[in-house]
């Protein structure tokens, strides 16, 4: 079952002498439950494929199909509530809340939804997280390692289909970096969650089950793995 349809995608910003194509007419699909990185130079497309895949950016022409929903046709309301129960997002800069506790902060994708957290899915997902003992905490009183970790517990505490992270390790020693890829493959594994990561980390990328190298806002590379 193909998760995600990517057709023809293109994205230009600009116009004229200042027009940059970032995408270039892309197209690829992946199947659920497939661990994938994205790799490639900086300005080569791969951050801009990432929003547009997760809908906080829209392509100039062409379609993205998420779970056989067209998300480049659905109007920003729409695209929000889709966008909060179908995708999570994971950022090299956590974007937590920083007035927030850890637990407020993982619950708050339900409460924006109208939903009451289910006490005994959150304490399994924090558990997973190893986050036990920092419910109470706020950002601030966190090592980047455990921001890390709350902000990919927000990012699936929906169980969405689809889970994509620009650079998560970014800001991260060698060893907490493993520890977030050994948890997002977890979750991958255990919950057949289709994972899609950027990374300019080789490490990360050989361990994925396909890599989709970008230059020049096109695929220049397509390699299952597994």
């Amino acid at each position: 079952m193909e998760i995600v349809k990517v057709e023809n995608l293109t994205k230009i910003y600009g116009k004229g002498d200042t027009e940059v194509r970032a995408l270039d007419n892309v197209s690829f699909s992946i199947p659920q439950g497939q661990f994938v990185a994205i790799v490639g130079p900086s300005g080569s497309g791969k951050s801009t494929l990432l929003h547009i895949l997760g809908g906080v950016d829209t392509p100039t022409s062409g379609s993205v199909q998420i779970g056989g929903t067209d998300i480049s046709k659905l109007d920003e309301t729409a695209l929000a509530i889709f966008r909060r129960r179908q995708i999570g997002l994971i950022y090299q800069f956590y974007n937590l809340l920083p007035i927030l506790t850890v637990e407020e902060n993982l619950t708050l994708p339900l409460l924006l939804d109208g939903r009451k957290p289910d006490k005994q899915q959150i304490r399994s997902l924090v558990a997973t997280l190893g986050l036990g003992e920092r419910l109470g905490h706020l950002p601030n009183q966190l090592s980047g390692g455990q921001q890390q970790r709350v902000s990919i517990g927000r990012a699936l505490v929906n169980n969405p289909a689809l889970v994509l992270a620009d650079e998560p390790t970014g800001n991260l020693d060698s060893e907490n970096s493993r520890e977030i890829i050994a948890l997002l493959r977890r979750f991958n594994r255990e919950n057949n969650q289709t994972v899609v990561i950027i990374t300019h980390d080789e490490r990360i990328a050989l361990s994925a089950d396909r890599i989709i190298s970008v230059e020049d806002g096109k695929i220049v590379r397509d390699e299952v793995r597994a």
